[in-house]
C-alpha cells in the first residue's frame, strides 16, 4: 500500500486567491506575469505550496500513534532521513538530514513512521530548532521510551545564497529526552552510530 500523500487543503481550497496573489508578487518585483513563461507560474506555485505545506493537515502524534508492543530495549535508530522545509523567517528552502534515535520501554513503531513524522513536521514554515525539539517531545509524547535523542543536520539558502552568502556551510542542532541525558554512554552510542 502506498504511503499516504499530504496535501495542504486550504491551499487547495483557496487556489484562487492564492495564484492571485502569486501572480501580483511577479507584478510588483517587475515582472510581466502575461510573459510566455509566466502565465502558468502561479497555478504551478500552488501546486507546490499544497505540497510543501502539507505538514499543516498532517496530526503528527496520530503517525506513531500505531505502536507495536515489544519487549526490545536496546537502541533502536533511524538516520539520514532527508527532509525539506522552508525558513518562516525569508520563506527560503532548507533542508539535511535528520538522525532518531530512542530506547523503547515496551512500545516500538514502525521503522517507516520516523521518516513520515519527519515529513509532517517539515512540511512547514519552520526552525531547524523547533523542527529538532518537536520530533523529539512527539517521540516521547507518544512512545514514552526510556530516551530519545534526535539530530538534525541542515543547509539553509536564506544562509547560503543571500545575506551572509557562505554556501557549505550547516547547521547542527540536537535533542536529547530521558536517558540520553544522564547515560553518557547511551548518547555517545547515539552519536558514533549516526556517523557510520
Amino acid at each position: 500500500m502506498p504511503a499516504k500523500e499530504y496535501r495542504n487543503s486550504r491551499v487547495a481550497e483557496n487556489r484562487e486567491q492564492v495564484e492571485y496573489h502569486v501572480r501580483e508578487i511577479l507584478r510588483l518585483i517587475g515582472e510581466d506575469p502575461d510573459r510566455e513563461g509566466l502565465l502558468d507560474t502561479p497555478a504551478r506555485v500552488t501546486r507546490m505550496y499544497e505540497e510543501i505545506f502539507a505538514g499543516y493537515d498532517a496530526d503528527v502524534k496520530d503517525i506513531l500513534g500505531v505502536a507495536f508492543d515489544e519487549k526490545h530495549e536496546e537502541l533502536v535508530i533511524v538516520k539520514d532521513i532527508v527532509y525539506y522545509s522552508q525558513c518562516e523567517h525569508h520563506m527560503a528552502p532548507f533542508f539535511g538530514k535528520i538522525h532518531i534515535g530512542y530506547i523503547p520501554s515496551g512500545k516500538i513503531a514502525g521503522l517507516s513512521k520516523f521518516a513520515r513524522l519527519v515529513e509532517a513536521v517539515t512540511r512547514r514554515l519552520q526552525v531547524q530548532e523547533r523542527i529538532t525539539s518537536e520530533i523529539a517531545d512527539i517521540i516521547e509524547s507518544v512512545l514514552e521510551p526510556h530516551g530519545c535523542m534526535v539530530v538534525v543536520e541542515g543547509e539553509h539558502l536564506c544562509m547560503c545564497a543571500r545575506g551572509v552568502k557562505k554556501p557549505g556551510s550547516k547547521t547542527v542542532t540536537s535533542a536529547v529526552r530521558g536517558r540520553f541525558r544522564t547515560d553518557a554512554v547511551s548518547r555517545s552510542e547515539f552519536l558514533s552510530l549516526i556517523k557510520e
